[in-house]
């Protein structure tokens, strides 16, 4: 059975209509690269001019005044070594809790099947609609003064990982990947003996790898990337991640060497896109289908 597309396999078999599906295709990547690598160029190249050419007008796409040294510099006046083991310290702290309390979350929701279950997931895609700045205030309030608890959790870790480890979304993708996985193969590990959580343990999530993938690097990804709660909960310029940091430490900072360390800000979570971006792209689908 033959795929129907826009243009024929016919008009593209000849000279002319191979030339245009040609063209136009290389005004289409290219378009598209432009619009996302240009800004990506601007800020790297512009870690590498003075501060007189970094407000040229017009600017300069190729760096007249080359100085690496501004990337040394950034280093060591931000304190980027510090900031960084910071924020690798609340991403992979937020990793871990993300793993075990959404991934128990999520398996008992698609193979446990408590009662209410469906009910329960509901209410917590619900929260997917409520916009994130709106849960600002009442998440401070409550790590300002934890119930129950009475604990102040300002200035701690816990300020970030909490937070992070209610994400309906996470919880919605390991759903949706263990519903793919076939019920026979957890139903005769039942009958050789197998706990839920042996099950788990040794069958779910080795057959789980790609998605667990996925899930680790949104999960370091937006722990990285994130400002306002950083900002609002970690008031101690030592204890800060690198977007909170850097803005803190950029008054008085030449313009250039403030690109240069928004630069080596930006580096790792590019390359863990660059490196992982087939793990993330098959975990994504993996679940798509039953098979």
């Amino acid at each position: 059975m033959s795929t129907r597309t826009l243009v024929s396999p016919a008009q593209l078999a000849r000279p002319r209509g191979k030339a245009l599906y040609r063209t136009v295709f290389g005004l289409v990547v290219t378009g598209f690269t432009l619009v996302f690598l240009g800004p990506l160029y601007w800020m790297i190249s512009s870690g590498f001019k003075d501060s007189q050419e970094v407000v040229r007008t017009p600017p300069t796409w190729v760096p007249q005044s080359f100085a690496p040294d501004n990337y040394s510099r950034a280093w060591e006046v931000m304190d980027l070594s510090t900031l960084l083991f910071n924020t690798l310290y609340y991403a992979f702290g937020a990793l871990a809790f993300q793993l075990v309390l959404d991934v128990a979350a999520a398996y008992a929701l698609s193979k446990l099947r408590p009662v209410l279950g469906k009910a329960i997931l509901g209410m917590m895609l619900a929260t997917l609609m409520i916009p994130a700045t709106v849960l600002v205030v009442p998440q401070y309030l409550t790590v300002l003064d934890v119930p129950v608890v009475e604990r102040n959790l300002l200035d701690t870790p816990w300020a970030i990982w909490l937070p992070s480890v209610t994400n309906a979304f996470t919880v919605f993708l390991l759903k949706r990947f263990f519903d793919s996985i076939p019920q026979e193969i957890l139903d005769a590990a039942a009958m050789d003996g197998a706990s839920p959580v042996r099950i788990l343990w040794s069958i779910v999530l080795p057959i789980s790898r790609p998605i667990l993938g996925v899930v680790s690097i949104f999960a370091v990804v937006g722990i990285w990337k994130d400002f306002l709660w950083p900002m609002l909960t970690l008031p101690d310029p030592s204890k800060q991640t690198l977007n909170v940091g850097i803005y803190s430490l950029s008054n008085g900072v030449p313009v250039n060497v403030l690109i240069a360390a928004l630069t080596i800000a930006s580096l790792p979570t590019l390359l863990l896109f660059l490196v992982f971006q087939r793990n993330i792209m098959s975990g994504l689908t993996a679940g798509g289908l039953k098979g």
